[in-house]
């Protein structure tokens, strides 16, 4: 039996509203919200007293998905450090294709995303870099140009 797809990338956060907004504004789509709770989270997640709420935005190809999950209880941990670098173990980063890079830095600015270095162009064929964005999450963009 192999892999069928990769379903979606789980990103734990403070402030839903605001991450919602910030992944609206990159361009994927709100699929749903609801809250989730019960022995059946408890057991999936291995915690007890599970109480979250999530939404799941669908890139606009409907082939990717992003779930922001908000932790009511128990309360979410920090991560250590709080911004880890890029070459922190784990997962590093997620990236999204875009059709203007600029633009896209400028809109994910107003919703609090910092570059972590400057929009570099790879040989002629992406120009790339790395914002930080909900909850610290490294989201790479790649504007193919040739």
């Amino acid at each position: 039996m192999t892999v069928q797809r990769m379903d979606n990338v789980a990103i734990v956060v403070e402030d839903l509203d605001s991450a919602i907004a910030f992944f609206t504004e990159l361009g994927l789509d709100l699929e749903g919200r609801t809250q989730v709770e019960g022995s059946w989270v408890d057991r999936i997640v291995g915690l007890d007293g599970v109480r979250s709420e999530i939404a799941m935005m669908r890139t606009p190809d409907g082939h990717s998905k992003v779930e922001l999950t908000k932790y009511h209880t128990p309360a979410a941990l920090g991560a250590e450090p709080a911004n880890p670098p890029p070459n922190t173990l784990g997962l590093h980063r997620v990236m999204f294709a875009v059709d203007d890079i600029d633009g896209t830095v400028a809109r994910l600015r107003a919703h609090g995303a910092e570059l972590l270095g400057e929009v570099v162009r790879f040989e002629s064929i992406f120009r790339l870099c790395y914002l930080r964005g909900p909850a610290g999450v490294i989201i790479a963009l790649a504007e193919q140009i040739g």
